[in-house]
């Protein structure tokens, strides 16, 4: 799933990665209970959209939601923003609040988003 324009994508494979670890697929539709887009932007001013499905399958993909799916929330934001948000150096919350991050569908899902990035972080033990 990763993107050479996007270098923050690698995140989206960690993610995929630690999914197929049974107990944290579980843990992690428990806590999600929602689909999760997510479109970045790039420097050359370039979209793309990758989606967490943490409401049925636990899968993660290229798009904003699974065929036949709409997301619960979408975050949109820089490549550069959710690069930050997934090594721990920026939070979601002052991103919003700084206009940096939009939010479109059910903000209180949304809040969710960031602890699942703090999974993927952890699993990913290496820095991004």
């Amino acid at each position: 799933m990763h993107t050479e324009n996007f270098p923050s994508s690698l995140a989206f494979d960690l993610i995929a990665a630690s999914l197929t670890v049974p107990a944290a697929k579980s843990d992690a539709l428990k806590k999600g209970k929602a689909i999760f887009a997510f479109t970045l932007t790039n420097k050359a001013k370039e979209t793309e959209s990758w989606y967490l499905d943490l409401k049925t399958t636990g899968t993660v993909g290229k798009g904003l939601a699974p065929e036949g799916a709409k997301p619960d929330v979408v975050l949109s934001l820089s490549d550069d923003d959710f690069q930050g948000l997934i090594d721990g150096k920026a939070a979601a919350q002052k991103l919003f609040m700084a206009g940096k991050l939009k939010i479109r569908g059910d903000v209180m899902k949304a809040t969710r988003a960031e602890g699942v990035l703090k999974s993927a972080r952890a699993g990913g033990k290496a820095k991004l």
